[in-house]
């Protein structure tokens, strides 16, 4: 079966990610029942060309093997915005985010009050929805505050972490529902069902590992759909945080550490995979609807140096300050990257070694992609200077426009290699003027030389090449006028221009429109499934639908595929 030839229009709309020309999927695909079970892994970062590149280098490796004999999607794209948070919910329910209303896990709601109100009365409407490291009850270690015992003298301990992630979310930090006044957690916050609510509902098992506490939002609006969720804090103190020097760099600032901590993951994927909980106790069966996030990939790609090993599985092979991201114009991985990409492909191995592959298919994908590839084409614009810049414009040069305890045009911004922006004003007046000062706004940041070296380099337009603003804004993603979680400002970003601070402190990142951004990989493979090549455009919302088939459940259980009439993977008979 082939993608309707309609899907090629959807080529030349790159910035609508909607997978809305898909009709559901047949009847006949759901009556078929390959797998007993699905395991999906996500390698954040991943390319669909560091996947081609790694197979070519390692013919013999577990990623070549899974081409070789799966179905492999080779023009997949992520939802846009290509951050973590639509990317994953995007897999899960078969949604883009006007129909999940997740457009970034740290976003804006103007139907929601700041976390910490307790007098919800005449309140002002208007909130971050910041749903990451900082909801958990304590950001700073592994266990997100609940306290094992001897973890930072053991890290094998995590396994105690709780599978109810829920329970490791501080109330105070989340956003408040003004009708009831109460607290509101991810998993309410997300509009439409997950694949694992519809699994629930057939009384099968699910179990999922990510990389916050926050990623409750999977269990979806239940907040019931995961049986167990392992959830240890990548974003925490590799060290002991009570200790009197304090909390030190977290898991991703050092390759080598982000691989120690994916494992922690991996261990729990096994376990699922034999039959247990994550912890390897109770004998429960394994999951219908499982898997977990990489987190080496990503942090490869976007550190300018860093440790990382020689060979993944012995730790006395590390190598020190290692150039990250791509080399020769970013056409290789680079040794840091190379040593990622072979430790998540020797994970896999373990992975499928504990697998029953005769009743399991397992499905490969990422969040999003990463851009720049290419490190001279880094151009770091400090947007904190571009946003008091936006405000000080707006309010006349005055005295407090730069002063965070004032009210400004700016309610909240996210700008990574994109720019998503709420103002507090949302008429054609100020969306206008916020887009006109945007492509107007130019200046000096920060590149990379090719050995990694901090150079100046200078920008215009604020380093975008469009803006949607207002209605415009609205209408990119498809959403109802007056919709109270769009974005008012949209900025697309020019080839390599990143949004942070003033220095040299990543080379790369997610969560824009580039074709590296979302161009990621789908591969099939397991149980039922024959060997194909597909290049016919597919988005990454199909894997939910797609699951669902798999296991002989309709993928029109899903809310999200109902609305957006998404298509299960193609090719899969």
């Amino acid at each position: 079966m082939q993608t309707p030839k309609k899907i090629a229009l959807a080529l030349m709309l790159p910035f609508l990610a909607s997978a809305t020309t898909f009709s559901h999927a047949d009847e006949t695909d759901a009556k078929k029942q390959p797998a007993k079970q699905v395991l999906l892994i996500s390698v954040d970062g991943m390319h669909q060309a560091d996947l081609d590149w790694f197979v070519t280098a390692y013919p013999q490796s577990t990623l070549a093997r899974m081409v070789r004999e799966g179905v492999s999607y080779t023009n997949a794209r992520t939802p846009f915005p290509s951050d973590s948070f639509p990317g994953m919910v995007g897999q899960l329910t078969g949604g883009n985010p006007k129909t999940t209303g997740i457009y970034y896990d740290d976003a804006y709601s103007r139907g929601l009050l700041p976390a910490g109100t307790t007098s919800c009365a005449g309140a002002k409407l208007g909130a971050e929805v910041y749903y990451a490291e900082v909801s958990a009850k304590d950001m700073n270690r592994l266990d997100s505050g609940q306290q094992i015992p001897g973890l930072y003298s053991d890290f094998t301990k995590i396994s105690q972490l709780t599978g109810h992630a829920q329970d490791l979310l501080d109330p105070k930090t989340l956003p408040v529902d003004p009708k009831t006044c109460s607290p509101v957690y991810p998993h309410q916050y997300l509009q439409v069902n997950t694949i694992f609510e519809v699994a629930k509902q057939h009384h099968l098992r699910t179990a999922w590992s990510d990389k916050h506490a926050a990623y409750d939002i999977l269990n979806g609006p239940s907040g019931k759909g995961i049986d167990d969720l392992f959830a240890p804090e990548i974003n925490s103190s590799v060290t002991d945080p009570s200790t009197p020097a304090g909390p030190g760099d977290d898991w991703t600032k050092d390759n080598a550490n982000t691989q120690k901590y994916d494992a922690f993951k991996v261990k729990a994927v096994v376990n699922w995979a034999k039959g247990f909980d994550h912890a390897g106790n109770n004998s429960l069966g394994a999951p219908a609807i499982f898997g977990m996030n990489f987190q080496a990939v990503s942090t490869a790609q976007k550190l300018n140096k860093s440790n990382y090993y020689t060979d993944p599985q012995n730790p006395s092979t590390i190598m020190t300050n290692g150039l990250g991201g791509y080399t020769l114009n970013g056409a290789v991985p680079g040794p840091v990257l190379q040593s990622a990409l072979t430790f998540v492909d020797d994970q896999l191995k373990t992975m499928v070694g504990a697998l029953d592959l005769s009743k399991t298919v397992v499905i490969l994908s990422a969040k999003h992609g990463q851009s720049p590839q290419n490190r001279t084409a880094l151009t770091i614009i400090n947007d904190g200077d571009m946003i008091d810049a936006l405000n000080c414009a707006w309010e006349n040069n005055s005295a407090s426009c730069k002063d965070p305890a004032q009210t400004h045009l700016v309610a909240h911004a996210i700008d990574d290699d994109g720019i998503l922006m709420w103002l507090t004003d949302r008429s054609t007046k100020a969306t206008r003027f916020a887009k006109n000062f945007l492509l107007a706004y130019a200046g000096t940041g920060v590149g990379s030389d090719a050995l990694g070296n901090s150079i100046s380099k200078p920008f215009t337009q604020a380093g975008v090449t469009k803006i949607y603003a207002g209605e415009e804004a609205e209408d990119l993603f498809g959403t109802r006028r007056g919709d109270e979680r769009v974005p008012d400002v949209v900025g697309i970003a020019q080839q390599g221009v990143v949004w942070a601070g003033g220095k040299l402190s990543k080379i790369a990142e997610h969560g824009g429109n580039a074709h590296q951004d979302r161009h990621v990989p789908i591969v099939v493979w397991g149980a039922g499934i024959a060997h194909q090549a597909n290049d016919d455009h597919v988005e990454t919302t199909q894997i939910a639908p797609t699951i669902l088939s798999l296991l002989a459940l309709d993928p029109r259980e899903l809310q999200a595929v109902r609305i957006e009439r998404t298509k299960a993977l193609p090719d899969l008979h």
